[in-house]
């Protein structure tokens, strides 16, 4: 009775993984009984700060609203379009997070950039970091439309403060003279404090000028590019050669 009376009040308390082990304990206790106290308190409560980090990491990708499902682990580095696994490995241990640093993907169609993005942004939540990911062109008509109605100041203090940002297909479409203060103004408040990250088909040496002002485009890409690690795809499509090796192994 004193056991499920512990049970419920752990679980009432929301310490769900020390209930979760607690049962477990009782539950095998040849595999306990010869560990002191102190020993069987320190398995509770590692798996309770196990079972609060999972969750935090879970709702994080779940904010994060990610275009896809992308983890490390699963990143091919032998496809030739020059991504060099030391470099990612670098940015998979987070330190460019830490200060404040950004990331520019750059690269062809089909090179696997937004794969690449949500893969660091996966590694980022992860590491405790909260992220938001945006289509570009999305992220710059939201914020038009936040004008109207209202909600711009409250939208800008909420990207302000999330540790990254992602901004997928960068540079795609013409920019408006109000998506280019709004992006100014983004890169304002992120720069030296928090991280961006940029996928885009176009070189950055093509940035400037799709941005369409000279004055804002070198305000927008001072604040982009400093402290910034770049990584430059190259080569063909990787959906194109998945697509040829299907074919060559049903024609065997």
């Amino acid at each position: 009775m004193h056991h499920n009376q512990t049970l419920q009040s752990l679980r009432a308390l929301k310490l769900t993984g020390m209930a979760d082990a607690l049962e477990q304990q009782h539950a095998q206790p040849s595999t306990h009984e010869e560990l002191g106290f102190d020993q069987r308190l320190a398995l509770l409560v590692d798996r309770e700060t196990t079972h609060r980090n999972n969750n935090k990491v879970t709702r994080l990708l779940l904010n994060a609203k990610l275009k896809l499902q992308a983890y490390p682990e699963d990143i091919d580095y032998s496809h030739p379009r020059g991504l060099h696994k030391s470099q990612f490995a670098e940015l998979l241990g987070g330190s460019w997070i830490h200060q404040h640093h950004n990331v520019l993907i750059t690269g062809p169609t089909g090179c696997g950039k937004t794969y690449l993005g949500c893969a660091l942004a996966t590694q980022a939540c992860r590491h405790g970091f909260s992220v938001r990911y945006f289509r570009t062109s999305r992220l710059l008509e939201t914020l038009s439309i936040a004008h109207g109605d209202g909600r711009f100041a409250k939208l800008i203090q909420q990207l302000a403060k999330t540790d990254v940002l992602v901004m997928d297909d960068w540079g795609l479409e013409k920019m408006t003279l109000g998506q280019r203060n709004d992006l100014l103004e983004i890169m304002e408040d992120r720069h030296g404090q928090r991280s961006t990250l940029i996928t885009s088909q176009l070189p950055v040496s093509q940035w400037h000028q799709s941005i369409g002002d000279a004055t804002l485009a070198d305000a927008i890409l001072d604040r982009l590019l400093h402290n910034s690690h770049k990584i430059k795809l190259k080569g063909e499509s990787m959906r194109k050669t998945m697509s040829k090796m299907t074919e060559s192994d049903q024609s065997q």
